[in-house]
């Protein structure tokens, strides 16, 4: 049974659109120019530093530069540096670290043996007054403000706005930030809209994938570990090509699989995915782009890139209510703390 209480989670998901904004009048030249510097010091790839929620905003970073500027991004693996004691080999890349809390110490131990091997830093936080943010060269804040919720939302929104005003900026392209300017309102619309609800299927599940490609398979690892942390379902993130190689084999009547849906080039392979999962039984569920909401003005709207965005707000209020309707409180997840520290 759900309360009717307001849970601090939702009153997060609830801020979104006016962290948006604000993060847009105060934080997206920051992007931009570290973007255009970061192109004009001829950076020859990205490191990337993350745990959890954060690491996959740095999955979306990844998917953004790769397919955009031809530029290779890497997840290190923070024991790299705090059990192997590797010495790094980073001339000519940025590390960029991405954490709500800054306070990590094996991002940290990363940061600092990246920064060794050559690399230029920056961190991508929430609290820029952290130990992150006193040892990166460069910050990038994120300006949402405070967030107490165990669960991260409105931190994870503004990391993905921060992704793309670095590709803005690289690529000295300001439409990207013309298409930023209608997310607020299209964040509040997903919030108001009637359309938001549970979804009755995954109660009866006994395992979930969440699929998605590209920007869409960052979005599908966050709906996964969502699906873990809140509702205490087992849940897998696999692109719709990986799933296609072993993993679709477990698939069968009691599972169910999500797919973040695109309206891009990824939505051949995410089709036949889903027919795929269709064949062998499973209930096959879509987080839709939502395109009655993404119909800006603007005939020179990027939706392509800000769309993951909508879904995962609109997902982001779907697993709350879940949650809330499992009887599990979506603000203390059993066992975990708002920040993990992990060496």
């Amino acid at each position: 049974m759900m309360s009717s209480r307001q849970t601090q989670t939702a009153a997060e998901i609830n801020e979104i659109p006016a962290a948006i904004r604000h993060q847009m009048e105060i934080g997206i030249e920051t992007y931009w120019t570290v973007g255009n510097k970061l192109r004009d010091t001829d950076i020859q790839g990205f490191i990337t530093c993350a745990r959890g929620s954060s690491d996959h905003a740095a999955t979306f970073f990844k998917y953004l530069i790769e397919a955009h500027t031809g530029l290779p991004v890497a997840s290190i693996g923070p024991s790299v540096a705090t059990l192997y004691k590797a010495n790094l080999k980073l001339d000519g890349f940025a590390a960029i670290a991405f954490s709500q809390s800054g306070s990590s110490p094996d991002i940290l131990a990363l940061l600092d043996a990246a920064s060794r091997g050559g690399a230029r830093t920056f961190s991508v936080l929430n609290v820029t007054d952290s130990p992150l943010g006193n040892n990166a060269e460069t910050i990038l804040p994120i300006h949402v403000g405070p967030e107490m919720a165990v669960a991260a939302t409105k931190s994870f929104v503004g990391m993905l706005i921060v992704s793309l005003g670095i590709l803005a900026g690289y690529l000295k392209d300001r439409s990207i930030i013309s298409t930023l300017q209608h997310l607020p309102d299209l964040a509040q619309q997903v919030l108001n809209s009637d359309k938001v609800s549970t979804i009755d299927k995954i109660s009866k599940a006994s395992s979930l994938y969440c699929i998605g490609r590209g920007l869409g398979y960052a979005m599908a690892c966050e709906i996964a570990l969502k699906f873990k942390e809140l509702c205490h379902l087992h849940a897998e993130a696999y692109s719709a090509a990986e799933v296609l190689h072993g993993p679709a084999t477990i698939a069968h009547e009691k599972f169910v699989t999500l797919f973040v849906e695109s309206s891009g080039i990824e939505s051949a392979s995410m089709e036949a995915a889903r027919q795929n999962m269709k064949s062998r039984g499973a209930k096959v569920m879509t987080l839709a782009s939502i395109p009655k909401l993404t119909n800006p003005s603007s005939s020179h709207c990027r939706i392509e890139l800000i769309s993951p965005i909508i879904q995962i707000i609109s997902f982001y209020v779907i697993v709350e209510k879940l949650a809330r309707a499992f009887g599990f409180n979506p603000d203390l997840p059993a066992g975990l703390q708002k920040v993990t520290k992990t060496i």
